[in-house]
């Protein structure tokens, strides 16, 4: 049953740059640029482009790219296949839930919210597509996307076809996933200095669908996050309706400035990637070195797949909007002030904007100030969180 508008753009539509592709609307011309309308059409681009070894770059919502002025010498393939197939809804196994890759991540949940279908609510107001999300297991607000998803079909590109990949298979953590390693010749989350692997800027594994498998009710998972039950006027751990969570989520995002710009209200302060730096996972001995008021959160892993994440004593999660701003980094910082191109949102010190004519060597500047910013003041080197295409800190 397809329970979401399936509407698509025209199969090889003419797109100028990739700064119509972004949110950041930074970065310059693509070789070739394919829409695909069917998944035929998407896996004949993607091998198309392998076949002939010329570079490839999947785009989904465009929310977690920064591409080079100079543009992208390679075919650019956007997944345009809209849609939600529910294979089953009942009390015993929840809901089952599939969404093609090019499926618009927040009207998915939009969609299970309405339906009562509980556990991705707090990830509301995450721009972006249904086949990005695993790739950097997507969270905020306490939840991440891996605590719902069954499975995902992807196609492998070096072995040429189709595979299943389940939840326990798909090594998630933090921001990170087997699929977003699979773009690092180590096969670790990325860092400063690591090789990449000759899928970059595309993971070796091309998401072609995901699967979910979501609880019944209209109340929402556990609260998590005390901000989010502050907000609610709730405890963590209470459960309370979905849409009351959905809402709350909404406006939360919308005062950081962390949701779309909406056309007929321009805001650069949306103008961003979200979050340019991941939050730093770091040994107990440097974060006991932190100042005390700096945030420390425990870090969960799972061991081997299946078994049920414990706590790393080894090391600790910390915030890197707080390192930013008391590395002196205030919002709205930009390297020539208030006239700068590309500026640390006014809202939120973890998003990088463009404050409408920035191009992305001026992202690039800025992110490399407040990268060596931190490092100088805490020793700590922050990491970004969106792709970098054809630029590098």
């Amino acid at each position: 049953m397809v329970t979401a508008d399936q509407d698509v753009l025209p199969h090889s539509a003419v797109v100028p740059s990739l700064a119509d592709l972004t949110t950041l609307r930074v970065g310059g011309p693509v070789s070739s640029y394919v829409e695909a309308a069917t998944e035929q059409e998407f896996l004949d681009a993607v091998r198309a482009a392998d076949e002939t070894g010329t570079p490839l770059l999947v785009v989904g919502g465009g929310s977690n790219l920064l591409v080079a002025d100079e543009g992208f010498d390679g075919v650019v393939v956007r997944d345009a296949r809209r849609g939600l197939e529910v294979a089953s809804a009942d009390a015993c196994g929840g809901a089952v839930v599939s969404a093609p890759a090019g499926q618009n991540w927040d009207e998915l949940v939009r969609e299970a919210v309405d339906a009562g279908w509980c556990g991705v609510e707090a990830l509301s107001g995450i721009p972006g597509t249904v086949g990005a999300a695993p790739v950097q297991n997507i969270g905020a607000y306490g939840q991440e996307v891996s605590s719902t998803l069954a499975s995902i079909r992807v196609w492998d590109r070096a072995q040429g076809r189709v595979r299943t990949i389940t939840n326990s298979e798909l090594g998630f953590g933090y921001r990170t996933s087997v699929l977003k390693r699979s773009m690092h010749a180590s096969g670790r989350q990325e860092g400063e200095g690591d090789p990449l692997a000759p899928w970059y800027p595309t993971p070796r594994y091309v998401v072609l669908d995901v699967t979910f498998q979501m609880r019944l009710g209209t109340l929402s998972a556990p609260i998590a996050y005390a901000q989010l039950a502050a907000r609610l006027g709730a405890e963590q751990g209470d459960r309370v309706p979905s849409q009351d969570v959905r809402e709350a989520v909404l406006e939360l995002r919308s005062s950081k400035g962390m949701v779309l710009d909406r056309p007929d209200a321009p805001d650069h302060d949306r103008w961003s990637a979200g979050s340019f730096f991941t939050n730093p996972i770091v040994p107990v001995e440097l974060a006991e070195r932190l100042p005390a008021p700096a945030p420390r959160f425990p870090v969960r892993r799972v061991v081997e797949p299946g078994q049920e994440a414990t706590v790393d004593p080894t090391c600790v999660k910390t915030s890197a909007a707080w390192l930013i701003q008391h590395a002196g980094f205030a919002p709205g910082f930009g390297l020539i002030g208030e006239h700068s191109p590309a500026r640390l949102s006014t809202k939120h010190t973890l998003a990088l904007t463009n404050r409408g004519s920035a191009r992305s060597e001026d992202l690039i500047a800025l992110a490399r100030a407040v990268r060596d910013g931190v490092r100088e003041r805490f020793g700590i080197t922050l990491v970004p969180e969106p792709v970098l295409v054809g630029v590098a800190l």
